[in-house]
């Protein structure tokens, strides 16, 4: 398996020459970038030309990194899910930028969110517009050579594995799958549980530690530091054939932002080893 780092684990606005070098400097095998909102200057953007992707793909490539995946938290504004058509659309404009992006550098893989259940979309109502949204969406990515990864996230919505299943085998794609984000699911289940049922359906994997007993955003540490049973995760990614990126999501120290970038990579390397160091 491959170890990386999501851009969000570095200062807002870090400039991507000095992200690739700190990640090169900390072991890391790829990185993770994200899409923005116009105007974000050190990334890709809803803006992003075909030829400022390539210049970012180059500069991964001339520090050693690999571009296997992009995120984006602009999903939250535009949610799939929403009972409003124009905030779909804008949602699927989003994950069409996405699969374009990943087209041009490279990259096999979109993360999508693909709703969230509230006091405005109901769970039943998220399913039935998110799963309609994706089927327009499935065409493109396909068309492209690209994957769509579907993340379990806090959004009250595809809460067990074999719901999960279900939706993404509904869409009857290979290339729609999950992006399996193994520190989202300790409220509500055991993520070697989940990498066993869903299996191959996981194209790509994020990883973060959580103490249960908080029970909120407060309970996100440091890999290795909550409740996480990493050698049962390591052991159900390699029964399912994984060897893709594990992609740290970890928060930002105070003191010294990019120690926690540093560091997270000691502690990858020891979770996919299984040996201190």
């Amino acid at each position: 398996m491959l170890k990386s780092v999501n851009q969000w684990c570095f200062p807002e606005g870090t400039p991507l020459p000095k992200l690739f070098e700190i990640s090169r400097d900390a072991g890391y095998d790829a990185v993770e970038l994200n899409v923005y909102p116009t105007g974000h200057t050190a990334g890709f953007t809803l803006e992003t030309t075909p030829a400022e992707a390539d210049a970012i793909a180059k500069l991964a490539a001339d520090y050693g990194l690999q571009l296997r995946s992009v995120s984006t938290g602009l999903m939250g504004r535009n949610p799939l899910s929403s009972p409003d058509p124009a905030v779909r659309e804008q949602g699927r404009a989003v994950v069409t930028k996405q699969l374009e992006i990943c087209e041009r550098i490279g990259a096999d893989t979109a993360l999508v969110v693909p709703g969230v259940v509230n006091a405005t979309s109901s769970y039943d109502t998220c399913y039935e517009n998110s799963r309609a949204e994706l089927e327009k969406l499935v065409p493109e990515a396909e068309k492209r050579g690209v994957k769509i990864g579907i993340e379990n996230v806090w959004n009250k919505f595809l809460l067990s594995p074999l719901e999960m299943k279900r939706y993404v085998d509904e869409l009857n794609s290979p290339n729609l799958g999950v992006y399996f984000d193994v520190g989202n699911i300790l409220l509500y289940g055991f993520p070697q549980q989940w990498i066993r049922i869903l299996g191959s359906r996981i194209f790509k994997v994020h990883v973060k530690d959580f103490k249960a007993t908080v029970g909120n955003y407060g309970g996100f540490v440091p890999l290795m530091a909550g409740e996480v049973n990493w050698t049962e995760v390591v052991a159900a990614l390699n029964e399912i054939g994984y060897t893709d990126t594990l992609t740290a999501e970890i928060g930002i120290y105070g003191s010294n932002p990019y120690q926690a970038v540093y560091d997270t990579a000691r502690q990858l390397n020891a979770i996919i080893t299984g040996t201190a160091g």
